[in-house]
């Protein structure tokens, strides 16, 4: 992290017409390594501009599921997913050596949070291929529990662009109010997310159609708070 500075990290690389932009607001960019997206091209772009703008690279493996993005549950043996992550983010590594984080993905970042043999599975198969990287995710739960029984750094992430509930958990994608789409909401959400010390760094979805403005407004709150 930087001297206790929230970091914006977006997750990327999973459409073609993201703007050049999006990669130069973040201070990490989570690259979807063939799980849920991306593929050898879209990485090499990705890289390339995150190079261009000295920002930080991460993975961001996911469930084996392009057909859903990612975003439904898998029955998976502890050993395929290892195996699977492992292959995503030794994919990523084949284009940059300089991959510092790692970042789950949407329904994968859901059940390794909820169960720990799960989060070992995949915080083992991106151990595997990157070594003593970063892990982003929740703050409590699985993922932190099993990244500190690894021996992983852990940085503890807010979203900036999705509605959260009275329990503090995120509202399900298609339910109303699951995102944000305007920046200033997305500002002040982050201002709050932020005030709360509680996180070492905030997302945004690379893939919204309001993504670079809400980017624009949440690095934007982040210098100038």
């Amino acid at each position: 992290m930087h001297d206790g500075d929230v970091l914006l990290n977006i997750d990327a690389g999973e459409l073609p017409d993201e703007p050049e932009e999006l990669y130069g607001l973040a201070h990490v960019v989570n690259v979807a390594c063939g799980g849920h997206a991306g593929d050898a091209a879209s990485m090499q772009r990705v890289v390339a501009l995150c190079a261009k703008s000295h920002t930080a690279v991460g993975a961001h493996p996911s469930y084996p599921d392009r057909e859903a993005f990612g975003r439904r549950a898998m029955s998976m043996s502890p050993d395929a997913l290892l195996a699977s992550v492992a292959e995503q983010c030794d994919a990523l590594r084949r284009v940059t050596k300089d991959v510092a984080y790692v970042k789950l993905h949407g329904a994968l970042y859901h059940a390794a949070n909820a169960d720990a043999a799960v989060a070992r599975a995949a915080l083992g198969g991106a151990r595997r291929a990157l070594g003593r990287v970063t892990v982003i995710g929740p703050a409590s739960g699985a993922i932190a529990d099993v990244a500190r029984e690894l021996g992983l750094p852990y940085a503890r992430e807010g979203f900036a662009d999705r509605g959260v509930r009275e329990d503090g958990s995120l509202v399900p994608r298609g339910e109303p109010g699951a995102m944000i789409d305007d920046p200033e909401r997305a500002a002040a959400r982050a201002r709050e997310i932020v005030a709360s010390g509680a996180v070492d760094t905030i997302c945004v979805h690379g893939d919204g159609p309001s993504a670079l403005a809400i980017a624009r407004a949440v690095r934007s709150a982040l210098e100038t708070r």
